[in-house]
């Protein structure tokens, strides 16, 4: 990777800085800047466990596919003589200041991708300044990410186990240390029908593989006969336990009320019902999320979804926006549809398997740099502008 230029006014100085360095230095990106591309990149590196288990969807991969062509039905549509040499694309969510509405989404298990997993991606968040979001599933502790963090800011992701001792455990870890926001995944109760996976009848957590959060839990750790380190199977199995909570209902939302006094934010919303249901109950925000395909096969594509949810609720409480973003192009689509903000998952995980920390940020700052270019080509110098009427339904 060659060194970035300090901080410069736009996003979009990324680009000048690739073009210096092909130029005068003779050195070309050691990943791709076509960020639809990178997952075929990361395919020649990743191995068949890692792949069948960070690429595919649910079922036959309908819903993973509807998101894209959710994202190919809106076309931008340019504005044309309208000052866009000044350009702002901070944001403020929920009390967090971001230099742009781009949150590092949580990804589970990452050290399939790099032996850093998810230590390497909350440097690269940090150096950024975006938010980096734990996930519950994730290869290093909440408190071993938070230490890769430092400064930066973080938020913790939720699947809410069956055991509410366990449950209360893990979010005080995440607030000792330094956790803001409580993201709660909603689509997850149980695993979604995931056929790479079953062909290969292979699943890391029951190989003790992205549960470090439970493994270094102490209510966890009780729990078993005999120490994570000393029979990893039985802490797998054990956490399979723990894991599956389809009883979850909206009533049991004061629990966590109880137990954490910051924003909490739904993920996984695809319906104005829902989204009606989350403002009733005094939720801060909410992330419209089919969870990448992973779940449900033959859903909602999550860009459907998002117009008619920012529309109802979007004044009463702050609408995120993730699954299929791939590209600047489809942040803007996804903002100007309504989202405050977007959580990018699968891209810079394939940044990560290339190049472990530099990998992603690379994959990240082209995917701002194309945002602000993005916006700037399309007439815009805020995304604050942005609004349905800045893109054009395909035909």
């Amino acid at each position: 990777m060659t060194q970035d230029a300090p901080p410069q006014a736009h996003f979009a100085d990324h680009q000048a800085l690739i073009y210096f360095n092909g130029m005068f230095l003779g050195q070309t990106p050691q990943i791709t800047t076509d960020l639809a591309a990178l997952e075929t990149e990361a395919a020649e590196v990743l191995d068949a466990a890692a792949m069948g288990y960070i690429v595919p969807s649910a079922g036959s991969g309908a819903t993973a596919r509807a998101n894209m062509a959710a994202f190919d039905r809106w076309r931008i549509v340019p504005r044309m003589l309208r000052d866009h040499s000044v350009r702002d694309l901070s944001t403020t969510i929920l009390g967090e200041t971001l230099p742009a509405p781009v949150l590092f989404g949580p990804v589970g298990v990452q050290t399939l991708a790099h032996p850093e997993g998810e230590l390497a991606t909350a440097r690269a968040a940090t150096a950024l300044g975006l938010p980096y979001v734990h996930s519950t599933q994730a290869g290093h502790s909440i408190e071993q990410a938070a230490e890769a963090s430092g400064e930066g800011p973080r938020w913790y992701q939720l699947y809410w186990p069956n055991d509410p001792e366990l449950c209360v455990s893990l979010l005080r870890r995440a607030k000792a240390a330094g956790y803001t926001h409580l993201v709660i995944t909603l689509d997850t109760t149980l695993l979604g029908w995931r056929p790479a996976d079953l062909d290969r009848g292979y699943l890391p957590f029951l190989a003790a593989e992205g549960i470090a959060n439970y493994t270094s839990d102490p209510v966890f750790r009780a729990r078993l006969e005999k120490s994570p380190e000393e029979d990893p199977g039985a802490a797998g199995v054990a956490f399979a336990q723990v894991f599956p909570n389809p009883g979850l209902s909206w009533d049991q939302l004061p629990f966590i009320r109880e137990h954490w006094d910051g924003p909490v934010l739904l993920k996984g919303i695809q319906c104005v019902a829902d989204a009606e249901l989350a403002v009733e109950h005094g939720i801060e925000g909410i992330v419209v999320s089919n969870h990448g395909g992973r779940q449900v096969d033959g859903a909602l594509a999550s860009l459907d979804a998002l117009p008619a949810i920012a529309e109802a609720v979007g004044d009463r409480t702050t609408v995120l926006f993730d699954s299929g973003v791939r590209t600047g192009p489809d942040v803007f689509k996804a903002l100007a549809l309504g989202a405050r903000a977007v959580l990018v998952g699968r891209p810079y995980l394939y940044g990560l398997a290339l190049a472990g920390q530099a990998g992603v940020e690379h994959v990240m700052r082209c995917l701002l740099a194309e945002l602000d270019l993005t916006l700037a080509n399309a007439g815009y110098s805020s995304l604050r502008e942005l609004t349905p009427e800045s893109l054009s339904r395909a035909t």
